[in-house]
């Protein structure tokens, strides 16, 4: 959910066109909450204070509309930001390791060129990419083409943003790869190969040096925690 607020599209096919409609998603889904909105509506209605809580901020009584826009509501307060990195863009020259400076210069390096994809505030372009994950199984995950039946599309899923990246393994959108050090060896391999395996991927021929670099850079983007205590439930 970190920095979600900075995207339309949402999950990792883009298949929510915004965060209210992603939010209703996992309640529905079988392997998540397993339940119903109209199950969940009705459970909210017979809770008073639940009631009164929608007609203050909708004006209506709980409702699957609702739902969505209170917890997209509170998904757009999950920031991450004032990471070391941020500190020496700012001008903090001692924020970051020389380990990290070194990776941030490969990372926006023609050679290396991970700002293709993970560009911005946010890193990351929004656009959609096979890398190869998954694309070597009988019957692989076909990501964006099951949403826009666009050829082009096959394998190919959003670009992540790697705010707190150091914070969210496992990695890639199947998490097969346990470590950024893994993600680093996958793109220095230059992915899976594949019928539409993105132009973008490509051996790196990577040192052991520059993969330690690469990853101290990358966990130099862990911003500040924010810790958001649970508030009392209504009755």
């Amino acid at each position: 959910m970190i920095n979600r607020l900075f995207s339309d599209a949402q999950f990792w096919d883009g298949r929510a066109q915004s965060l209210e409609a992603q939010a209703l998603g996992p309640i529905q889904n079988p392997i998540e909450m397993g339940n119903t909105l109209e199950a969940v509506v009705k459970k909210l209605n017979a809770i008073k204070g639940y009631r009164a809580a929608f007609q203050k901020a909708f004006e209506t009584k709980v409702t699957a509309e609702g739902i969505g826009k209170a917890l997209a509501s509170f998904e757009r307060t999950v920031l991450s930001g004032n990471s070391a990195y941020d500190r020496y863009k700012a001008g903090e020259h001692h924020a970051l390791s020389e380990s990290a400076k070194r990776g941030l210069a490969l990372f926006e390096s023609e050679r290396v060129n991970c700002v293709t994809c993970h560009v911005g505030h946010n890193f990351t372009d929004e656009n959609y990419r096979n890398l190869g994950i998954g694309m070597d199984k009988a019957q692989p995950d076909l990501g964006r083409y099951e949403i826009s039946k666009n050829e082009e599309d096959r394998g190919a899923f959003k670009t992540p943003t790697l705010r707190d990246v150091a914070l969210t393994a496992p990695y890639m959108h199947d998490g097969n790869l346990k470590t950024l050090r893994e993600v680093i060896a996958y793109y220095d391999k230059g992915g899976t190969p594949n019928a539409h395996l993105s132009a973008d991927m490509k051996p790196l021929k990577l040192t052991e040096q520059e993969k330690t670099d690469l990853v101290a850079f990358l966990e130099s983007l862990t911003g500040e925690r924010h810790v958001v205590d649970a508030p009392k439930l209504p009755n």
